[in-house]
């Protein structure tokens, strides 16, 4: 694999995991919107999460007041870095 490719790869994975820990915390702060810092944290986090979650959201609505949509999207980030991987090693 040449470098340009791996710094790519590279580059999408790092992303990818950031993309996950702002998701948990989403998820996470969601359950304490009561108290005023975490709505200021969801404030922020809502524009940059929301969009991705939402089309999950679509296939899969919230069952009994519990999103599981965003166990999907989670899964489906985890799967592109080896999807990617997994071709890069092919070519």
């Amino acid at each position: 694999m040449d470098s340009i490719t791996y710094l790519v790869i590279n580059t999408i994975t790092n992303f990818i995991q950031l993309y996950l820990i702002l998701i948990f915390a989403r998820i996470l702060l969601s359950w304490f919107q009561t108290t005023e810092w975490a709505g200021n944290i969801i404030s922020f986090l809502a524009p940059i999460t929301d969009p991705y979650l939402n089309i999950f959201r679509s296939f899969i609505p919230p069952l009994g007041g519990i999103d599981f949509s965003a166990i999907l999207a989670i899964f489906v980030l985890q799967l592109i870095p080896q999807l990617l991987n997994s071709i890069v090693g092919v070519i």
